[in-house]
């Protein structure tokens, strides 16, 4: 059996991270645009090494720990994981590293990592606990101002799809959690399953694909998916 997790910002927001914008089409208070594409990087470095130095110090902040859906994924994955015949693998939209905190290994975040940074040159990636920014040398090639955050931006193209659409093309079991269905390539993925495959939508409320799913749970991940995970194991021998 296969199964594929995919989980979007409404699962991090229970835990005290914002969304990745308001209804304003704003993000921190400042615009998209400005802190979120190549073009914005080029223009003012300073502000969006700014701006993600600041969300990795929330991030750190020790009152923002994974909430009980991540524990709830997590404990799922180390259970079955070492089944036979069996494969479970996590997708994300997050930057965060909560998933990973709750304990599930091997997550793919197909939007980047905000505790990592890349050479611009090489495309190398390291772990980045402390901020960084145009004055500190990389570490691979010494250079200073070639470090970036390791941030999918508008523009650039997601990390792991065609990892991704391998495991949907094989997938039984696609749970989709917190994603709003507005944001490509993701929103596309259940489109992407067998015709054999049950699809599990988990949300606060429907989104543009939900007429693709054939099971809707309704309410906080943090509430629903331990229920969930329950069902799950109760139902795999």
């Amino acid at each position: 059996m296969n199964i594929v997790i995919l989980t979007g910002a409404g699962i991090s927001a229970e835990s005290g991270i914002k969304t990745f914008r308001d209804n304003g089409g704003l993000w921190e208070n400042h615009r998209v645009e400005e802190v979120a594409s190549p073009e914005g990087f080029k223009a003012n470095p300073d502000l969006v090494y700014r701006f993600y130095n600041d969300r990795r110090r929330q991030l750190l902040a020790p009152e923002l720990k994974p909430n009980d859906g991540h524990e709830a994924i997590a404990h799922l994955i180390n259970t079955l994981s070492s089944k036979e015949n069996m494969t479970i693998q996590l997708i994300t939209q997050n930057v965060d590293n909560l998933h990973e905190r709750a304990g599930a290994k091997d997550v793919w975040h197909m939007h980047g990592e905000l505790m990592k940074m890349r050479c611009q040159e090489t495309g190398e990636v390291f772990e980045s606990l402390e901020s960084f920014d145009a004055t500190t040398p990389c570490p691979c090639c010494q250079q200073q101002g070639n470090l970036r955050p390791h941030i999918v931006w508008f523009g650039e193209h997601p990390f792991y799809l065609d990892k991704a659409f391998s495991l949907l093309a094989l997938c039984d079991l696609f749970i989709s959690i917190g994603t709003s269905g507005h944001v490509y390539p993701a929103a596309q993925f259940v489109s992407m399953t067998p015709d054999d495959c049950h699809r599990i939508e988990v949300n606060l409320e429907g989104t543009p694909v939900s007429h693709n799913f054939n099971e809707h749970i309704t309410g906080a991940a943090g509430v629903v998916l331990p229920k969930l995970v329950q069902r799950i194991l109760k139902d795999i021998p």
